[in-house]
């Protein structure tokens, strides 16, 4: 293979392993939920939508320790096929048990999500290895790889554009829409504050839109490390 033609190849499939390996990376930090915890000040969302749940009571005498231990089981559990997610109990602040956290179609969610999780999976771990190939074939075989920022001033081109577009139509109606086409219709996935203390500790879709924006963020330094190894392992010079 000689040109550029092996770049077709390899930059789909190194944004897609950046992609794999920014969530996987951040998944196990629990997608800084600590942090995000102040920063959208989501102590005072539970606290107001807490006593205000039509099926839970005394989630609002939690510690934030908890509702953090709580974001992280819900973490783990959806990538490991769901397990444990009805158990889930929420305790107050002397560690007595007070009630589940989750009602059955909040469960029936998180499964859903956790069968997409199981689905990608496989996707992006080739995507991984694809792209170590290709690397391993670039300093093999002397491919010529263009200077690292002309590579990325082309992707993120792509990304703005796709960006620009969901702006156009708008972030919220693009997330529902995307829910709608993902997941089976008779499992609903939206939940008032007033019924979910799911959505409640994840003040949704706030916490959402933190969480794509830090996975793009390190999906973006993981490729530009991509580009830049390709570059290095290419050797000097220009493309052919």
């Amino acid at each position: 293979m000689s040109g550029r033609a092996y770049l077709w190849l390899l930059l789909p499939a190194a944004a897609l392993a950046s992609l794999w390996l920014g969530w996987r990376g951040l998944a196990v930090a629990d997608f800084l939920y600590p942090a995000w915890y102040r920063v959208l000040d989501v102590h005072g969302h539970i606290q107001h939508y807490a006593p205000q749940n039509r099926y839970r009571d005394g989630f609002a005498t939690t510690t934030p320790a908890e509702r953090k231990r709580l974001f992280a089981a819900i973490v783990d559990a959806i990538h490991a096929d769901g397990r444990g997610l009805a158990d889930l109990e929420y305790h107050d602040a002397a560690g007595r048990p007070l009630d589940h956290l989750l009602r059955e179609p909040e469960v029936q969610h998180l499964e859903d999500v956790s069968r997409l999780v199981g689905v990608l999976a496989p996707a992006g771990w080739l995507a991984v290895a694809w792209t170590a190939l290709h690397l391993a074939l670039i300093r093999a075989r002397h491919w010529r790889v263009p200077a690292t920022a002309h590579l990325l001033v082309a992707s993120l081109a792509f990304v703005t554009a796709a960006v620009a577009v969901v702006l156009v139509i708008g972030p919220v109606p693009v997330f529902y829409a995307l829910h709608d086409w993902i997941f089976p219709p008779d499992r609903p996935w939206f939940f008032y504050y007033q019924d979910s203390l799911l959505t409640t500790m994840m003040k949704a879709p706030d916490l959402f839109g933190a969480i794509a924006a830090e996975i793009l963020a390190v999906a973006l330094l993981l490729y530009t490390g991509i580009l830049f190894a390709a570059r290095r392992l290419s050797g000097t010079g220009t493309t052919r």
